[in-house]
């Protein structure tokens, strides 16, 4: 009999092994059997039997990636996402219908025409500001981050600008929030917003299909987002003049219409293809240098208004895929040291070329994998030794900009010095009033209750589209700052 079973479980075990062969092999087909579609150059595309991986295709031959924990790839975005954001591929493309061009379309760079500190361009956008060369052109890192800032990222975030961490110029390293409000710490924000960091809008809802609503919609989510900043934080109009859209989906002429009637000195919301060269910003005076990856870019000319666009982040190999955000791109298997060597290989890529601002954007899940944050770490620690990199914030990267200056003047560059504090709200309050207050979602038939923290007195509602304070009067009403 113990033979016998000996003899049976050795014929499962086979059987087991075949099976599982068998499961691999099909599988393997049916990776091999995807191909790169024909005509549409490098990307990534949906796996077609699910939404966990998907195909990175380099010069027509497919890589097999998967998403990190809990994302999907979205197959309109072409990168990985929250499941419930994801839209699940493949996803058939139509030809947009025939219209007659617009004949107020923005044209081609006129460098001839086009001179700083108004206006900025070159004709594939590559083109360092002032002439400078490469060697005489700080490379400035831009670290940015979407979002509320709460409990979940407030310390990670703290960690990051730590007192020992300086620019050259013996100032602190500083970064720019583009802030959304639902679960929104607004002490926290007033605490960043006093250190000297930049406070940017995103939206009041994140509402998806926001680049397809008029001029009202996106006056209400913008400029009531700069009202609650104001009114919640204490921070001052003059202060918030970036702006983010939802998901990377800009609204069209929409969109930077509203930017420009209110004020706002630039948008940072055009995702770029991976460029080998990379792109820096320029001014919406003339047409976008570059392929509209998201579909809904400005078509129109608006004189003056600064687009800082999120290039790509790759590495040659192609290993991680790529993406606009950080936090996108596939480094869930990756130890610390191959984290820094990942974001050293691919900010590499603007230190050896034309030094174009090297933008690094994060939402706070990149801070929840431990082995994420020490590769960032160690990527910062690096940097920082380096003589010519500044940390600086998108407003302080465009006074640069409109304004030139070699390497060797920076230790004095007025518009970098960590003296100013023109403007800046006072500190964040030791005991904020947590407030708890009624909310009723729009999709919702009953009210919820959601949590706010100021340092001003409670209001009298959760404060949401339309009632920017909080009184439960929803009679907002925002005019354009007179020219």
């Amino acid at each position: 009999m113990r033979f016998q079973g000996t003899v049976f479980f050795c014929t499962v075990l086979i059987v087991a092994t075949v099976h599982c062969q068998k499961n691999k092999k099909e599988e393997d087909k049916k990776d091999e059997e995807f191909h790169c579609p024909e005509g549409q150059g490098n990307g990534n595309f949906a796996d077609p039997a699910t939404c966990r991986r998907f195909y990175q295709c380099v010069d027509g031959y497919p890589y097999l990636n998967r998403c990190p924990s809990g994302l999907h790839f979205d197959d309109i975005s072409k990168f990985c996402t929250f499941k419930n954001e994801a839209r699940c591929g493949p996803i058939a493309t139509t030809p947009a219908p025939v219209t007659e061009p617009p004949t107020d379309l923005a044209e081609r760079c006129d460098p001839a025409n086009c001179e700083l500190p108004y206006c900025f361009c070159s004709r594939d956008g590559t083109i360092i500001p002032g002439g400078l060369d490469p060697e005489d052109t700080p490379q400035m890192i831009l670290m940015t981050f979407d979002g509320a800032i709460n409990h979940n990222n407030f310390d990670h975030y703290q960690k990051i600008f730590a007192k020992d961490r300086l620019n050259p110029n013996n100032c602190p390293l500083k970064g720019t929030f583009f802030i959304s409000h639902e679960y929104c710490n607004y002490n926290m924000v007033q605490s960043f917003a006093h250190d000297g960091h930049e406070i940017a809008t995103e939206t009041i809802s994140l509402q998806k299909g926001l680049e397809d609503k008029g001029y009202e919609e996106w006056v209400g989510e913008m400029i009531g987002m700069r009202e609650i900043l104001k009114h919640f934080s204490n921070i001052s109009r003059n202060e918030v003049v970036g702006m983010r859209a939802p998901y990377l989906k800009p609204g069209r002429n929409t969109q930077y219409k509203v930017l420009e009637d209110f004020g706002y000195i630039y948008d940072s919301s055009i995702g770029i293809s991976p460029l080998k060269t990379p792109i820096w910003p320029y001014t919406l005076d003339y047409k976008i240098p570059h392929e509209c990856k998201a579909g809904t870019c400005p078509t129109k000319s608006f004189p003056g208004v600064w687009e800082l666009p999120l290039n790509a982040h790759y590495v040659e190999s192609y290993e991680g895929g790529h993406c606009p955000y950080l936090d996108q791109c596939v480094l869930h298997n990756h130890d610390p040291e191959e984290v820094f060597e990942w974001l050293q290989e691919d900010f590499n890529r603007y230190y050896e070329q034309n030094r174009a601002p090297y933008m690094m954007p994060f939402h706070t899940n990149w801070f929840q994998i431990k082995e994420l944050e020490r590769g960032l770490a160690k990527f910062l620690d690096w940097a920082v030794t380096l003589p010519d990199v500044y940390f600086v914030t998108a407003t302080q990267a465009l006074t640069w900009m409109t304004d030139p200056k070699p390497l060797k003047a920076l230790h004095n560059f007025e518009g970098w010095a960590c003296n100013k504090r023109d403007n800046l709200p006072g500190p964040s309050c030791n005991n904020a009033n947590k407030c708890a207050l009624d909310f009723k979602p729009a999709e919702s038939n009953f009210t919820t209750t959601r949590y706010l923290e100021t340092c001003r007195e409670c209001p009298n509602r959760y404060p949401w589209l339309g009632d920017a304070k909080g009184s439960g009067l929803y009679n907002d009403n925002y005019n354009p700052e007179k020219k």
